[in-house]
């Protein structure tokens, strides 16, 4: 007898507590959460939920991610994989992403291997170096300032040419 009153207790408060189980889990899970892809050297603009104050990203070498206005801008900086967690103004999870940079698909991207280095050049219609992560050290520095040394006279507004005419 006691036994039956139990069963029948159990059953009817089974519904109720299953429910607020359910109801606990998701107000503790994020409210979304996905997989983002994103190429290195390019950034993507994705839309986030309202009410994001705070961007964390988990490796910062492999993607940067700036905050403007419910807009996120997500660059890639390095191949692999990290995750992307945006917090309301409350310190709640609002979103969790797990951020994958990989290689882009570049049909004028031709890569050049010199025993165990590798060059990277970008060849639309010309090839020309390009600063590509996992190049040989000596390649990618010379490429990298080289394009260093150019934007800092882009900058500067004192590219080397022919002076003013007299």
């Amino acid at each position: 007898m006691l036994a039956m009153s139990l069963a029948i207790f159990w059953r009817r408060r089974r519904l109720p507590l299953l429910m607020a189980l359910a109801l606990g889990a998701v107000a503790l899970s994020p409210a979304y959460a996905g997989h983002v892809t994103v190429n290195v050297d390019q950034a993507r603009i994705m839309r986030l939920p309202q009410g994001v104050a705070t961007i964390v990203i988990g490796n910062p070498l492999i993607a940067d991610a700036t905050l403007q206005g419910g807009v996120l801008v997500l660059t890639g900086k390095g191949y692999g994989t990290t995750n992307l967690v945006a917090l309301g103004r409350d310190g709640h999870v609002v979103a969790s992403d797990t951020v994958e940079v990989v290689a882009p698909k570049s049909a004028d991207l031709v890569v050049v291997y010199k025993g165990t280095d590798r060059e990277s050049y970008s060849c639309a219609p010309m090839c020309e170096r390009r600063v590509t992560l996992g190049d040989g050290k000596e390649y990618f520095n010379l490429a990298l300032g080289q394009a260093g040394a150019r934007a800092g006279q882009a900058a500067s507004g004192s590219a080397a040419g022919p002076g003013p005419a007299h």
